[in-house]
């Protein structure tokens, strides 16, 4: 019997299973919807539309690299024990590798998973099955210089390149490229620590700035001061505020009497020229995510109900 490409489309909508899994079960079941169903689920493929609803907001970060390009990927899973899962840690690290040649998440999610015929979105609904939750891969970025370096950084790392809260720091530069990469790093490890919310203070998102501005002077008009008092108050303040979220302008952790812009400048001496940070990337995971709040005891006992 010969499966068209509409029965295969609902037995995925119906199961959440992978596409080539259910083009089997179709043709193994001659077409059979519900046999083709029961067929998934004995394989263990089709649980995956059961536990698709659970909030996936744990998981891992992963990153790869080489000297002028990297890549940052998130794939999410429902606990942080299962991010200790080998099987699962392997899934982080190809997504990582498949987002350093497609880049941004819509090209990784629809490319082919290394070593395999399907696609990185079908590769993770088929490991729902085995893995035992729901997982899904989030988001991933890449960045790359023609000259200099893109530096990674992974905190509370659990494996090589995996971790909760990845870093890609990209530093253009026609000098030593190895400075260039060690003070990358360094940078890197800031952002991991300040999450700063742009590189420099025209990246600044102007409704951002707009709020603030807003704030600071309501704030300076309860004091009563006059408006020409209050204008420098709220441009004082504003200055605090890039000090805050702009990494250019913030004190570097490594030596807070630098900010990051000067402590660039100070590395330019190991680079050998000029130095400029063209972009970074800081993902850490879950964050953004609604979490769902369970009651463990009734947990429990709608469980012991089953």
């Amino acid at each position: 019997m010969s499966i068209t490409a509409a029965q295969v489309k609902e037995l995925r909508e119906l199961t959440g299973a992978g596409m080539m899994d259910c083009k089997a079960a179709l043709t193994e079941t001659n077409g059979d919807m519900e046999a083709a169903i029961d067929w998934l689920r004995k394989k263990g493929i089709a649980k995956a539309d059961k536990k698709a609803s659970r909030t996936a907001a744990e998981g891992l970060v992963g990153v790869d690299g080489g000297f002028h390009e990297a890549s940052v990927a998130e794939v999410n899973s429902e606990t942080d024990f299962v991010a200790r899962n080998d099987q699962f840690q392997d899934i982080v690290r190809n997504v990582a590798k498949v987002a350093l040649a497609f880049g941004e998440t819509d090209k990784v999610a629809a490319a082919t998973y290394p070593g395999s015929d399907k696609s990185v979105t079908d590769t993770i609904k088929d490991a729902v099955g085995t893995i035992g939750e729901n997982l899904s891969f989030r988001r991933s970025t890449k960045l790359a210089v023609s000259k200099g370096a893109v530096a990674t950084y992974i905190h509370n790392a659990v494996a090589d390149g995996l971790g909760k809260i990845g870093v890609l720091v990209a530093i253009e530069t026609e000098g030593n490229a190895e400075a260039a990469k060690a003070f990358g790093r360094q940078v890197a490890m800031h952002v991991a620590a300040t999450s700063p919310l742009s590189l420099d203070i025209d990246a600044l998102d102007p409704a951002a700035i707009e709020r603030e501005k807003a704030i600071f002077s309501e704030q300076a008009r309860a004091s009563g001061k006059p408006e020409n008092i209050i204008e420098k108050m709220v441009e004082g303040r504003l200055r605090k505020f890039y000090e805050e979220v702009v990494l250019l302008k913030q004190a570097f952790v490594m030596n807070p009497d630098l900010t990051v812009e000067k402590a660039l400048k100070e590395a330019e001496k190991e680079i050998g020229a000029a130095a400029k940070i063209t972009g970074f990337v800081r993902y850490a995971v879950g964050e953004g995510i609604e979490k769902e709040e369970t009651d463990f005891a009734a947990e429990v006992a709608a469980t012991v109900k089953k």
